[in-house]
């Protein structure tokens, strides 16, 4: 690997507290709950980036998942796993956007009682799209961590149920269907490219595709401005580091002390990419140029991980995970600028 891959062996001799997670079933079980709700997404050949790199990159496009993002998955598992007492007691959640919006989308369709949490300065594009929908929406801290934080003590003193992006293994095991989806579309694929924020996308896609084949490995993508998993998992436990401002918000900010994705991630994962502001947005760029394709900040990490460390992939059938297409029309101005 060159040197922009971290290769800290992170699948070696750690162990997990919630050892009695099975995740493979857990990802197959999601399958059946919400196979009616969700679209399977295709998987694009690029010719352009495995001329780049002499690889085989394939491109899996979740920006055109149902509400434009692959949360949907993971917000409709948990809600069809709850019991009609718990939900009829309404659910609250916290997202920085796109897992508010399918958050919106799901309690919408199944007829819910929902509460939204955000976070001051989130996009306004995303916040937009929540409103689309019947929710109630509230701002409250500076990041995604505090309301996370908020809206999960605010559940628990009105008796509602709180709804992780990330920090459930129903959420968890929903987003790791695309895992399945990928065994069925291309399953002699080598590399991962995963975004990373949370890590509840990693996690499943993880640990489904490496219960089936243990050498593929799949590569956790971050912004430098907020590598908050990867300087997690190189301590050995999650840590709070002060972050900066990134065009990859949807994985912005910092992780709940208590996260089951972190020990996923710790296991599961096998390198980390970390990307600089320029880099993202090359790669934005990149994607409109030659496929045009949409996509936002931290949809386009992996992209940007692929090229920045392409001759590491040389010969390898390499899928990047394009997990999401709402920006900014001012951002996109900027990059286009550029």
């Amino acid at each position: 690997m060159t040197n922009t891959v971290f290769n800290m062996g992170l699948t070696k001799g750690l162990s997990m507290r919630n050892e009695d997670v099975d995740i493979k079933n857990e990802v197959l079980n999601a399958e059946r709950r919400i196979r009616g709700y969700v679209r399977v997404t295709p998987i694009e050949y690029s010719h352009y980036l495995s001329s780049l790199g002499s690889a085989k990159v394939y491109l899996k496009l979740e920006n055109l998942q149902i509400t434009g993002s692959f949360k949907i998955r993971g917000v409709m598992n948990k809600l069809l796993s709850m019991s009609r007492e718990e939900l009829s007691k309404g659910v609250v959640t916290a997202s920085t956007g796109n897992h508010g919006v399918a958050f919106a989308y799901a309690v919408g369709r199944l007829d819910l009682k929902g509460i939204v949490f955000l976070p001051k300065g989130v996009s306004k594009a995303k916040v937009e799209d929540i409103l689309a929908y019947d929710v109630k929406v509230v701002f409250y801290g500076n990041d995604c961590l505090e309301a996370e934080l908020y809206a999960k003590k605010y559940a628990e003193h009105y008796g509602m149920t709180y709804i992780s992006p990330y920090n459930d293994i129903k959420v968890i095991a929903g987003q790791g269907t695309i895992g399945i989806e990928l065994m069925n579309q291309l399953s002699d694929l080598d590399v991962v490219l995963v975004p990373v924020g949370g890590g509840g996308l990693i996690s499943g896609i993880a640990g489904f595709l490496k219960s089936i084949r243990r050498d593929i490995k799949v590569i956790g993508c971050q912004p430098l401005n907020s590598p908050v998993m990867y300087e997690s998992i190189k301590a050995g436990r999650i840590v709070s580091i002060k972050v900066k401002p990134t065009i990859a918000d949807a994985v912005a900010g910092g992780i709940e002390p208590d996260a089951i994705s972190f020990e996923l991630c710790k296991k599961y994962v096998d390198d980390f990419i970390l990307l600089t502001e320029d880099e993202i947005k090359e790669a934005i760029k990149l994607m409109l140029s030659k496929h045009h394709i949409l996509i936002e900040g931290a949809a386009a990490l992996p992209i940007a991980a692929y090229v920045k460390a392409k001759d590491a992939f040389r010969n390898k059938k390499v899928v990047l995970i394009v997990t999401g297409r709402r920006i900014e029309l001012e951002h996109l101005k900027d990059i286009l600028c550029r």
